[in-house]
This record gives C-alpha cells, sequence and structure tokens, in this order.
C-alpha cells in the first residue's frame, strides 16, 4: 500500500498544476492512495486572502473541498483520493482554526508550524546578529509549538518537524536536544504522528524532514511516521518514497500510517 499524503495546487498561489495533475501523477508513481493536502486560509486574518502567494483565499475553500470530492469518486478504484489539508498553528487563532475545519469532511489535517516570533520559519536572515543563548531561544519556541499542536488535538499528523534548518543548515548545530525530546514525548503521548517529508531537498538544506536522530529519537518515544512529498508540482509526487522507506525499516520502524474519515490506516513497512 503505498501512499502520499502531503501535495499541494495552484489554489496556495505557489504551486502548480491542478489536483486532477497530482492524483495523475500518483497513478503513474504507482501509489494506491493520494491525499491532497493544500494550504489552509489565514482564518484569522480580516482579508479574504491575506497572503496571496502563500495560501488559498478563504472564499475558495468550499471549492476545494468539493473539487476534490468529485475527483475522488471519478477516480475510485484507480486511486483511493483522500481529502486533508495542511493547517497553520497559530495558538490565538487554534479554536477559529479547529472550528473552521471542523465544518469540513476532512479525512486528516496535517498541522504544521511555519511561523516563529511572527517570523517565517524559511526566512535565514531571522538568524543575523543573533547570539547563541537567542538562537536556542528561537529553535526552543518552534519545537514547544509543535508540542502545543500536537497536544491541541486538531491535527492526525505533525508536517516537517525541522524544516526551520530549509534555508538555514546551521539550525542542527542549535542546541536543543532537551526541547526536542519534550516533544517527541507529547507528540508520543498524544499518538500524533509525524511525517517523513522529502521537500528538503528543495531547500538549502538537502536531504529531508526531519533528520535521521530525530527519527530515531521518535521510535524511542513511540511517535508513529508518516510519508508526505510535499509536492509543489506533479513531478514531485512520491519524490524519494522508496528511499524513505528503506531508512525507516533500517531505523527500526515496523509501520508506517495514513488517515481515512480521520481513522489511522497502518501499512507495513517492507
Amino acid at each position: 500500500m503505498k501512499f502520499d499524503l502531503h501535495t499541494h495546487h495552484f489554489r496556495c498561489g505557489h504551486a502548480d498544476g491542478t489536483i486532477r495533475d497530482y492524483i495523475e501523477a500518483g497513478i503513474a508513481a504507482g501509489l494506491d492512495v493520494i491525499g491532497i493536502s493544500d494550504h489552509t486560509p489565514y482564518f484569522g486574518h480580516t482579508s479574504d486572502q491575506a497572503f496571496p502567494h502563500i495560501a488559498m483565499a478563504k472564499s475558495e475553500i468550499v471549492s476545494y473541498v468539493e473539487e476534490v470530492l468529485a475527483l475522488q469518486k471519478e477516480y475510485a478504484g484507480k486511486i483511493d483520493v483522500l481529502l486533508g489539508i495542511e493547517s497553520d498553528y497559530f495558538p490565538e487563532h487554534a479554536a477559529l482554526y479547529k472550528a473552521t475545519l471542523a465544518a469540513y469532511p476532512f479525512d486528516y489535517v496535517i498541522g504544521s508550524v511555519h511561523n516563529v516570533r511572527g517570523d517565517s520559519i524559511f526566512n535565514k536572515s531571522r538568524w543575523k546578529k543573533l547570539t547563541p543563548d537567542q538562537m536556542h531561544a528561537v529553535k526552543a519556541d518552534y519545537y514547544r509549538l509543535i508540542a502545543e499542536s500536537s497536544r491541541s488535538g486538531m491535527f492526525q499528523i505533525l508536517g516537517h518537524i525541522d524544516a526551520m534548518k530549509g534555508n538555514y543548515p546551521q539550525f542542527c548545530d542549535i542546541p536543543a536536544a532537551a526541547e526536542i525530546d519534550e516533544a517527541l514525548r507529547v507528540i508520543g503521548e498524544c499518538g500524533t504522528a509525524i511525517e517523513i517529508n522529502t521537500s528538503g531537498g528543495t531547500k538549502l538544506c538537502g536531504g529531508w524532514y526531519p533528520s535521521d536522530d530525530i527519527l530515531e529519537r521518535a521510535l524511542h518515544y513511540g511517535v508513529e511516521v508518516s510519508f508526505g512529498s510535499d509536492a509543489h508540482k506533479p513531478s514531485r509526487v512520491a519524490d524519494q518514497r522508496n528511499a524513505v522507506e528503506a531508512r525507516l525499516k533500517e531505523i527500526g520502524f515496523k509501520e508506517w500510517v495514513y488517515y481515512k474519515r480521520r481513522e489511522r490506516v497502518a501499512v507495513p513497512i517492507s
């Protein structure tokens, strides 16, 4: 059972292709399950589309859901199309996001921390002139937010949990083992899965999220794992899926999971 739960399309403003393009790419890649999971609108913002090159407009979410559900029916028997979405985690708006997303029949919601202290995690300029202690504080805040997102109960999967290294590979060298372990402990206790996300290969850090050492510690804390290419163009669907499965087996994972109708589906790692 081959799956990829993390894909985007043109509505978010920074991805290429239609939903159909990603489904067809999933079929070509030999997938059994393809999850469509574009970025949520900024529900806490007053405007309809606060950031046109980051996330869809609030007015688009109904058409997004309807299109995925229609394609789900059309492709039944060829590939299982799942309705997902990738949601930011903003503590101050968590209740609003939770209530809004609950109104739609999502198979799963990916929770991703994209902003720390009001700045994008991918902004490499944020690190300029910070002292080592200040860098540690930012990294600690990042993992505190990830742990908090798991505790919120809003998400089945947490997205790219070390993606702050994306455009700043030195992030990995900032000491924060205690904070990472605490986040993984919370995630394991809450039963939230983390994804192995191969989009790190499109950033300065290369590779995938999270790093092998975090995956090894995740296994220790009983954290379940899922898979998402985080494809922003159809050609990246299922990118490195087989390599990820092989590495997970080496680390010691026996299975990975996806979600359908918010229910966990376990798939043995071969």
